[in-house]
């Protein structure tokens, strides 16, 4: 489960991650001080619980601790509290791009590389989004490969339906800073083994047989076309015992002005690789024969 229930008011902030803001919630605290309320129920979680605070002109209190109200902030941006400067910071990063969580109106967040949005969220929100996806691959008591980690949606659902192992790869450290910041990321589970790898050198040293289900949810195509590759698609035959199911992202790109249908090209790889596979929603369900 995330690390807090939903529902839940008047509980102490996770000190990890402390206090987590959105334009919106500041919007609220400097009206609450304009208008002379000193006590304000809110969420400091992107909506996981909510607590009260109590406000005034120069800032906030929560969980007994004193907060100055943000100078600066602004729209699409989470902002979390830095001991080190005493202000809040955007949850952002940059390395060899720019990677950012992004608040979504369904509470838990998504993600952006460079700008690019990773999860869905116009008619979902991506946490129930990975809910449903990981569904289609049945997890409980199966051993899990999560090939693309992110913010950790898919192990997350995974854990909760019962799943005895899910191996986890990520190769970004931005990406799993932004998850350790995330209170709708799974916190540490016995069954989770996450590794900072890329998969597609990671996955050679996965013995043959040995995956019973996977979710694969790669970024779009332009951006990481080794992970729609032939040889992966292999690979993923190769890791995974027969019968196994297999749930592969692809999006919905526009064939007009892409001039490509990723989802049926997936598919057909996957079919050489030795899988009965169709289209499913924004991705190919498939099954290793």
């Amino acid at each position: 489960m995330p690390r807090r229930a939903s529902g839940t008011t008047g509980i102490e902030m996770d000190g990890r991650i402390g206090p987590l803001l959105t334009s919106e919630t500041c919007d609220a605290l400097r009206a609450a001080a304009r208008d002379g309320v000193t006590c304000l129920r809110c969420s400091l979680d992107l909506g996981l619980s909510t607590i009260d605070v109590a406000v005034d002109g120069q800032g906030w209190e929560a969980a007994g601790r004193r907060f100055p109200h943000p100078r600066k902030y602004r729209e699409r941006t989470i902002y979390h509290w830095r001991e080190e400067s005493g202000t809040f910071e955007p949850l952002a990063r940059y390395t060899t791009a720019l990677v950012k969580l992004v608040p979504t109106p369904w509470g838990a967040p998504t993600f952006e590389i460079d700008g690019i949005k990773m999860l869905p969220t116009a008619q979902v929100s991506p946490f129930e989004d990975a809910a449903r996806k990981v569904r289609l691959v049945g997890p409980q008591g199966r051993v899990v490969l999560d090939t693309c980690a992110g913010l950790g949606y898919f192990a997350h659902w995974c854990l909760a339906e019962g799943a005895a192992q899910v191996l986890s790869f990520e190769k970004s450290a931005d990406v799993l800073w932004l998850r350790e910041h995330n209170p709708w990321s799974p916190g540490p589970d016995p069954r989770l083994v996450l590794r900072h790898e890329d998969i597609t050198r990671a996955i050679g040293a996965l013995p043959t047989g040995s995956i019973d289900a996977c979710l694969h949810d790669p970024p779009r195509f332009g951006i990481a076309g080794e992970l729609y590759s032939q040889s992966f698609h292999d690979e993923l035959a190769r890791v995974m015992r027969r019968g196994g199911r297999l749930f592969h992202y692809t999006g919905t790109p526009n064939r007009l002005t892409t001039g490509r249908d990723v989802p049926r090209e997936v598919a057909v790889r996957l079919r050489r690789a030795g899988f009965q596979a169709e289209l499913q929603g924004d991705g190919v369900l498939a099954r290793l024969k």
